[in-house]
């Protein structure tokens, strides 16, 4: 029957098993079928949520309780009308509160008792599994966060406070080496500089691109900011083309230039206003003749005349 219990639940290894802890012992859970797996291979349990025995009134508020019944005791006392009942139920109610690590100090001590040397294991803890051994008197938990993939000089960390900070180890449980502060700083100094001139770069980009906002008055309607924003693209527009009227003028300037040179060299000029040709001045002698032999035949005329009295 154990068997036929184990095979069923195998197949919420791939999403996790559900185990109910007890407060008063590293070893103590729930009967569960998730439990007989466990058993079958012969791979010890831990965890470490452990009620210290010198504090009368939180053994006496969590009894025997398992996890889930003493959930259902807190509920159960502030619903009653019970003084002392509803005591027991604000002094549970604060032990989980106060150790929402499942970690407390008696059961760190406890585990490290219960936990043979070499022996390798499965730590309970935040509903998580974790691979953990014992070396020369230290817990240890086999380290698997995908964030140190890659780092070959961390295989394990020590257990040895219940806040969860502890120290890395290679597989031959050494220490790992402190990183150089000197290539550290460095490393931090070249990633500043570099943030630093891209935000400056961003920062001018945008300062070249947005719109002057303090200029706005408030209160505007949408369909004035909507016009105040076209106005801004076309005046930018605007002067883009400008810019580039301008530069076309220059480079025509420079043509018309070298053009007007060349025609002063190739064009003769004109001649001088009022300067006569020779064609014209033989044609005014001509002239001038006929209008003098007509004179000169009168003059004789008056010559051999005679006068009657």
């Amino acid at each position: 029957q154990n068997m036929s219990d184990a095979m069923a639940i195998l197949h919420k290894l791939q999403t996790g098993l559900d185990v109910n802890v007890k407060f008063t012992g590293v070893r103590v859970f729930e009967y569960t079928p998730e439990c007989i797996v466990f058993d079958l291979l012969d791979i010890p349990l831990y965890h470490g949520w452990l009620v210290d025995p010198q504090v009368a009134d939180i053994v006496k508020a969590v009894g025997n309780c398992s996890y889930n019944q003493l959930v259902e005791k807190i509920i159960s006392c502030k619903q009653s009308e019970n003084s002392e009942l509803v005591s027991e139920g604000f002094v549970a109610e604060q032990f989980l509160n106060n150790t929402a690590t499942q970690l407390t100090y008696h059961g760190l001590c406890e585990l490290t008792s219960a936990v043979q040397e070499g022996e390798l294991c499965v730590f309970f803890r935040n509903n998580h599994f974790s691979t953990m051994t014992k070396y020369k008197g230290q817990l240890y938990l086999l380290v698997t966060d995908q964030g140190f993939l890659t780092e070959e000089k961390v295989v394990w960390e020590s257990l040895h406070n219940v806040d969860g900070d502890g120290n890395f180890c290679d597989s031959e449980f050494h220490l790992r080496p402190p990183s150089d502060p000197e290539t550290v700083y460095r490393g931090q100094q070249d990633q500043i500089d570099q943030d630093y001139l891209m935000a400056l770069s961003l920062q001018q980009e945008q300062q070249n691109q947005e719109i002057n906002w303090e200029q706005i008055p408030e209160g505007i309607s949408d369909l004035e900011l909507a016009k105040k924003l076209q106005e801004e693209e076309d005046r930018r527009a605007s002067q883009y083309y400008q810019e580039q009227e301008q530069a076309a003028a220059q480079r025509s300037g420079c043509m018309c230039s070298g053009a007007g040179f060349i025609s002063h060299v190739i064009f003769p000029t004109q001649q001088v206003q009022g300067a006569a040709s020779p064609a014209s001045t033989r044609q005014s002698g001509s002239n001038e003749r006929k209008r003098k032999e007509p004179r000169e035949k009168e003059r004789e005329k008056e010559k051999n005349s005679c006068v009657l009295l």
